[in-house]
């Protein structure tokens, strides 16, 4: 019986290691080409890339530091099974980092906190809200949409994206719907972590999309559906669809996915689209107070304005080759005012990202160090970090 249960044990052991890669089967590479350091740069690696049937046990092993990274995995399709290993890898400029996929045990793989994260808020109304360690976010559901149509008090119908003006770095959604829903406090106030004082309305707010036609913008209603695809310690990306509405007599159907990593103030949109060439995302003008700019060249526009007792920026960037050009669209109409970025639909898809700095957070001075931080991030999406896997036999 020994002999047997020992064979057992070598058995499952040998079993167990066949399923595993070895330690040396996998090299990646990643390569800087431009001449600024690249941090908070999300690298995506597949399962399929990296010819494993599971990545459930990987680790990626930096072969200089011979350090692990945070590593976050994701289920794209919801099947339970995960699709994708996530890691941000820092690189110097003009330079290259190697990296070794192993496998890892849970005692040796790093812990981060869940900095990058989202969800559906029933409790109140039907927000979907998400955020990083800079920013924060929110967008209104049918639930908000329903009480505006049928007078009911505490609605909300817009398509617009809101800014919370947070200025911690850890997770703030939780708790400030929590202080506004179950105590006498209020989210709008600031009390040292920052504060919801941006008005939307039927706004575009940051980044909110519309198709022109003719001299009109025409805008879709709240979202109707959401899928929370993932959270972690490097990004958090969800599903929004809203219901087909109308541009000037042409159908337009519409989806996203919004995705925001960790350091970065821009959200990741990628939107499918259907009955539109150009599509148009927008930032609110508000008290039409504020400066208007954008780079043709480099494919962003921005709005810096005074905001409270601060200041406040708010972008569009794209990649320069979908980039349209950028209008300043003023009308009296409240909150229709809106300066717009004029994205090309390819493929029935675009891709921009939307985002915001706030002065009173500390993360940049003046316009001046907004507008460079969107032309180092144009210049990053427009050069991606290159990424060779070798998988070696």
């Amino acid at each position: 019986m020994k002999i047997t249960r020992l064979l057992s044990l070598t058995f499952v052991i040998i079993l167990i290691t066949s399923c595993l890669p070895k330690e040396s089967s996998t090299i990646v590479k990643v390569t800087n080409t431009l001449d600024i350091e690249r941090t908070n740069e999300t690298v995506v690696l597949s399962k399929s890339e990296l010819k494993l049937d599971s990545l459930t046990h990987i680790g990626i092993k930096d072969l200089e530091t011979e350090t692990f990274q945070v590593t976050q995995l994701v289920d794209n399709d919801g099947d339970g099974v995960m699709d994708n290993i996530l890691f941000q890898p820092k690189v110097n400029a003009n330079s290259e980092n190697t990296y070794q996929i192993v496998t890892i045990s849970d005692s040796e793989r790093p812990q981060a906190e869940d900095l990058c994260y989202s969800r559906f808020v029933p409790e109140r109304t039907d927000d979907y809200a998400w955020e990083n360690n800079r920013v924060a976010f929110r967008m209104y559901g049918p639930a908000a949409q329903k009480m505006i149509e049928d007078n009911v008090p505490g609605g909300t119908l817009s398509s617009g994206v809101d800014a919370w003006l947070k200025r911690v770095e850890y997770p703030i959604i939780n708790k400030w719907y929590k202080k506004d829903l179950e105590t006498d406090g209020s989210y709008h106030v600031d009390t040292g972590e920052g504060l919801d004082n941006f008005h939307v309305g039927s706004s575009r707010g940051v980044g909110g999309v519309a198709v022109k036609k003719d001299s009109i913008y025409y805008v879709s209603k709240n979202y109707k559906k959401w899928k929370t695809i993932t959270t972690g310690p490097i990004r958090t990306s969800f599903y929004l669809e809203v219901e087909d509405w109308d541009a000037a007599g042409s159908l337009i159907k519409e989806s996203k996915i919004i995705s925001l990593d960790l350091g970065s103030n821009l959200s990741k949109f990628e939107v499918s689209i259907e009955g539109a060439n150009q599509l148009s995302a927008g930032l609110t003008l508000h008290e039409k107070d504020g400066v208007v700019t954008g780079n043709n060249d480099n494919g962003w526009l921005s709005y810096w304005q005074p905001h409270g007792d601060s200041e406040l920026g708010t972008a569009i960037v794209a990649p320069k080759n979908t980039f349209n050009g950028f209008e300043t669209y003023d009308v009296e109409t409240k909150d229709l005012s809106n300066a717009y970025a004029h994205l090309a639909v390819e493929n029935n898809k675009v891709i921009y990202y939307a985002g915001f700095g706030w002065k009173k957070s500390g993360q940049f001075k003046n316009q001046q160090e907004w507008e460079a931080y969107l032309n180092n991030f144009s210049k990053q999406i427009n050069n991606p970090l290159k990424v060779t896997i070798t998988v070696l036999n």
